[in-house]
């Protein structure tokens, strides 16, 4: 089993949900406690041996790359892909920047969630093409993204939850396809029907910070701590 040496922090998106705090402020850069919440990415990977690092910019871009700079402070080397004005979503911002990885497996996580996961994930297995990492299903998503069964990712299982946002992938997961916007969820479905993606369900902290709300809540709770 080879040692995962690259990643990649998907950091493109608008927040719409999160105005105004967005309006002037990337959406990775709200802070929790005492750091934003890509800091807080970037220091875990650094501490999971992963130093080389892609981060995907929009919105705001300028303002992010200004705050992070080349990642040395962080023990990472960031490598940036600016995608212009229009983010290219999940699947589309990964293929733009596939050439980093080469031809090895590779770690993603979007810049918005906040957990205490180490992001060490191992490579897919022989025969899978990505390991994905679930969370039980937060209140405000009851019904969850995908089922799992024997550890691997089924689309109709009874016992169904939520998509972390964390994920080992091999770049022939999104070999051929061509440049341009794409979401993820449908290449997952694909993948997952043909049984090469395997998932693992973690019990720890985790929380989308998709919300004003929910971002002031988790940030007093850390604070207290």
């Amino acid at each position: 089993m080879s040692v995962i040496k690259r990643a990649m922090v998907l950091a493109a998106g608008r927040g719409e949900r999160m105005r105004p705090l967005t309006d002037k402020t990337p959406k990775p850069l709200l802070r929790v406690g005492s750091q934003t919440l890509i800091e807080r990415h970037l220091v875990k990977l650094a501490r999971a041996g992963i130093h080389e690092v892609a981060v995907n910019v929009s919105w705001l871009g300028s303002v992010l790359q200004a705050a992070l700079g080349n990642g040395s402070r962080y023990e990472v080397r960031i490598h940036w892909f600016d995608e212009g004005p229009e983010p290219l979503e999940t699947a589309g911002g990964i293929v733009n920047a596939l050439k980093f990885f080469a031809d090895e497996p590779f770690v993603v996580v979007n810049a918005d969630v906040y957990t205490d996961h180490s992001l060490q994930l191992a490579e897919p297995a022989a025969g899978r093409l990505a390991s994905l990492v679930l969370v039980p299903n937060p209140p405000q998503h009851p019904r969850g993204d995908f089922g799992l069964e024997c550890d691997e990712l089924r689309i109709g299982a009874s016992s169904r939850y939520t998509f972390a946002g964390i994920a080992c992938y091999h770049p022939k997961f999104f070999a051929g396809l061509a440049s341009g916007k794409r979401p993820l969820k449908p290449l997952l479905d694909l993948a997952a029907g043909a049984g090469l993606v395997s998932a693992a369900v973690y019990a720890g902290v985790w929380e989308d910070v998709g919300t004003p709300e929910r971002l002031a809540a988790l940030d007093a709770k850390v604070r207290k701590i």
